[in-house]
C-alpha cells in the first residue's frame, strides 16, 4: 500500500473516529493483500492462466442441472461420472468460463463430507489453468504452497490437475489444470 494511500486512511479513521479496526490493520499490516507478498510469484518457466471453472457441490445433481438449463437457458452437460474421484459432474457452460456441478458418489466422497457441512450445497473450490503443471508444482512445493495430493491426477477435462491446500491459499480450495 502506498504511504499516500495509507496516510489518507489513517487521518480519515482518525478524524472521523471511526474505523479504528481499520487503522490497526494499516498500521500493522496484516491486511491480506500484504500477507501474500511474503510468498514469491511464479518464475519464468510456468505461468498462471485463466479461470477454468468454478465448481458448486450440489445435494441434488437433477435439480441443479434442471435449473441451470431450464431456468437460466445455459448449455449444460450430461452428467458424467468420475469415479477416481468419488463425483459424478456436470458442466454449466458461460462462454467466458465453467461452473462444474459436484455430486458426491457414494459416502467415501470428499463432496459427501462437505455436503454433511453444507446441506443445502455451495462453492467448493475454483479451477486456474497454468501452461506446466509438473513445473508448477515442483515451484509451489518450494514456496511452501502444500497439495492435497503428492501427485497430479487426471480431471475431469482428461487433464493433469492438483488441488492446492486451502490454508495456502487464502482459504480457497485451488485447483489447477494443465492448459
Amino acid at each position: 500500500m502506498s504511504r499516500v494511500v495509507y496516510a489518507v486512511a489513517a487521518a480519515a479513521a482518525r478524524a472521523v473516529g471511526f474505523f479504528p479496526r481499520l487503522h490497526t490493520l494499516l498500521s500493522t499490516g496484516r491486511a491480506f493483500s500484504t500477507s501474500q507478498s511474503l510468498h514469491q510469484v511464479a518464475g519464468p518457466v510456468w505461468s498462471l492462466g485463466r479461470l477454468n471453472h468454478v465448481a458448486i457441490a450440489v445435494p441434488d445433481l437433477e435439480k441443479a442441472r434442471a435449473f441451470y438449463k431450464n431456468i437460466l437457458g445455459a448449455q449444460v452437460s450430461d452428467a458424467v461420472p468420475l469415479p477416481e474421484h468419488g463425483v459424478s459432474v456436470v458442466f454449466v457452460d458461460l462462454g467466458n468460463t465453467k461452473m462444474e456441478l459436484l455430486h458426491p458418489l457414494g459416502s467415501e466422497s470428499p463432496i459427501a463430507g462437505f455436503l454433511q457441512k453444507n446441506k443445502s450445497g455451495g462453492m467448493h473450490h475454483i479451477c486456474i489453468e497454468v501452461d506446466n503443471i509438473n513445473t508448477a508444482v515442483v515451484d509451489l512445493k518450494k514456496k511452501k504452497i502444500r497439495s492435497l495430493t503428492e501427485d497430479t491426477k487426471i480431471g475431469a477435462h482428461g487433464k493433469p490437475v492438483i488441488f492446492l491446500h486451502p490454508k495456502d491459499c487464502g482459504g480457497v480450495l485451488v485447483e489447477l489444470e494443465e492448459a
